[in-house]
Parts: structure tokens; C-alpha cells; sequence
């Protein structure tokens, strides 16, 4: 088996795969992997958390810039692998990989296919205000997540969940049906079923214009999308004298008179509160990072006196 992928929701399946071969007497014969990037206020290159645990595990690691090229080709036929496993790889695989291994490359989507292709299936469900959504194994083929589904397992979103709560959940979901589908595929009982069409939905990397908090909403919506893209990216606004505030959590309160966008209560006991009309309803702000700042308590910033009833945040 040659496993590819990057970040920490690889890392689950990985875990499990490598648990599962040290059983079932198979081998993982390399980790494909992006590159190590800068992070951090120091820029330190950082390797990704696949990178890490395959070397914990002993297991060959490649970070090719391309999978394209003759060199990454050559690589990949010299491992053999009899089946890849990809789970969020960030790389698309071109056809001559497709077809290498005999048992095929089966995919593990943080969705339930075929609602949610695309990059980022996790935050747009939190952000749609779903109650649920799933892991689905499938087969790849040249499209984006357009592969015949294999299995699939269901995981609930609860009201207060948040992107980063459902995302560990889903990783170790994740890794538990791709443990499932290889077992089935190793008794010759793994069957396949072709994607309809119909509920097809695509879910597009998140961008900072995705982020942006529009008071005139309402603050149901807002809460869901402060859900979705905590704890990274963060839904952001702008206080009154123009400065970037990030929201981390956020809870919705009743109409509370005001135009859209207006502070019309301060909370400074406790973790407290800041709420800001909406459309519909009110939204208050309970975790922020205030520029340049790290993250607070919306109780520590008003007492900081950096906000005022009838501020406007637009």
C-alpha cells in the first residue's frame, strides 16, 4: 500500500491503515506528502502532520512538488503498491497514477457523497447549519470527488459543534471506514456504487471573502458560519474605528432592536458578551482575536474599554 496525504485529518486514517497492516500482514510501502511550509511568526519550515507520524512509524516518506512529472512516476512504479489510499492529500492524481495500482486508489471524503465534493466539505456543512454529515470511501477517478462510493458512516453535528470538534470526530471516522472498505476489498465482498447526479453539491476551498460577518444576515446564519471556520480561519468583522476582529465563538440572542451591525449590549462578567443586532435576531460575541492581539474573552475586551454600546461593526 502507498498512503498520500497532508494534515491532521490524514494522519487518523494513516494511524489506522498502519494498524491494520501490522495485523493483516500488509505493507505500507511509502508516504506521499506535500511539502514542509513556513509557519508560525518565525516562518520555521514545518513539516505536515503526515510527514510526522510517518517517520514515527518508520515508513519511507516523498514530498514531490508534482505527481506529473517522470521522476514521481518512476518513484511510485519502483514502490509497486498493489492499492493507494488517499485522504487529503491536496493533490490531484493524474490518470498514469490512477491506473498503477491493480486494486485501484479508494478515497476517504469528509462528506457523504455525492452532497459536498470539492476542498472543504466539513466547514460548508457547519456553515449550512447541517445536523449531520458522513465519511464516504469511494474509488478515484479523473474528476473531484466523482469516484463509485464504496461505504459510508454518518456523523452528527451538534448545535454548539464547532470545525474544529467535528473535524476530530470525523478523522477518526475517517479512519475506522477506511479500515472497513480495505477489509471488505481483502474478502473479495467490497462492492461499488456509482454517484448520482442528483444532490451533487460542490465545496469550495474557503476564502478570507467567505469569512466576512454581514450584520444584515440572520444571526442563525452568522453563528453557523462563525461555527464553521473556527478555529481557523475565523469569521471576521470590523470594529468602529476600522480595526480587524476576528469572532472564535458566538452564541444567537433574541431581537434586540438596533440597525444591523450596532452593539446594543455589553456583557463584562464572566466570559460575557458583545451583541450586535442582526437582520434577524442578535449575535453575540463571546471569543474574539482582536488585531493584533490573541484570543480573548469578548469579557476582557469590553472591560479593555476597546468597544462601546452603539459601536457599529461592519
Amino acid at each position: 500500500i502507498v498512503f498520500m496525504g497532508t494534515p491532521d485529518f490524514a494522519a487518523a486514517s494513516l494511524r489506522a491503515l498502519h494498524g491494520f497492516a501490522a495485523e493483516a500482514g500488509a505493507a505500507i510501502v511509502g508516504v506521499f506528502t506535500r511539502e514542509d511550509k513556513p509557519a508560525g511568526r518565525g516562518h520555521k519550515l514545518t513539516p505536515p502532520p503526515v510527514k510526522v507520524l510517518a517517520e514515527e512509524l518508520g515508513i519511507p516518506v516523498f514530498q514531490p512538488r508534482t505527481l506529473r512529472c517522470a521522476e514521481s512516476l518512476e518513484c511510485l512504479r519502483s514502490l509497486a503498491p498493489n492499492l493507494i489510499v488517499v485522504t487529503a492529500y491536496g493533490r490531484i492524481l493524474p490518470p498514469e497514477v490512477l491506473e498503477l495500482p491493480a486494486y485501484g486508489c479508494i478515497n476517504v471524503h469528509g462528506s457523504l457523497l455525492p452532497e459536498y465534493r470539492g476542498a472543504a466539505p466539513m466547514q460548508r456543512a457547519i456553515i449550512d447549519g447541517k445536523s449531520f454529515t458522513g465519511i464516504t470511501t469511494m474509488y478515484m477517478n479523473e474528476g473531484i470527488d466523482t469516484g463509485d462510493m464504496l461505504r459510508t458512516c454518518r456523523v452528527d453535528i451538534g448545535p454548539e459543534d464547532d470545525f474544529g470538534t467535528v473535524h476530530d470526530r470525523m478523522a477518526e471516522a475517517g479512519g475506522e471506514l477506511l479500515i472497513a472498505t480495505i477489509s471488505e476489498l481483502c474478502r473479495g465482498t467490497l462492492t461499488r456504487t456509482p454517484q448520482p447526479e442528483e444532490g451533487a453539491t460542490y465545496a469550495a476551498k474557503i476564502e478570507k471573502e467567505d469569512c466576512i460577518i454581514d450584520f444584515t444576515r440572520p444571526a442563525a446564519a452568522l453563528h453557523d458560519l462563525v461555527r464553521g471556520c473556527s478555529p481557523a480561519p475565523l469569521a471576521v468583522t470590523h470594529t468602529a474605528d476600522g480595526r480587524l476582529l476576528k469572532v472564535a465563538a458566538s452564541r444567537v440572542g433574541e431581537n434586540a432592536g438596533g440597525a444591523p451591525g450596532e452593539v446594543t449590549s455589553l456583557d463584562a462578567h464572566g466570559e460575557g458578551g458583545i451583541t450586535v443586532a442582526c437582520g434577524e435576531g442578535s449575535l453575540i460575541l463571546t471569543r474574539i482575536v482582536p488585531e493584533g492581539k490573541g484570543k480573548m474573552s469578548a469579557a476582557e475586551f469590553i472591560r479593555g474599554r476597546k468597544i462601546s454600546l452603539g459601536d457599529r461593526l461592519n
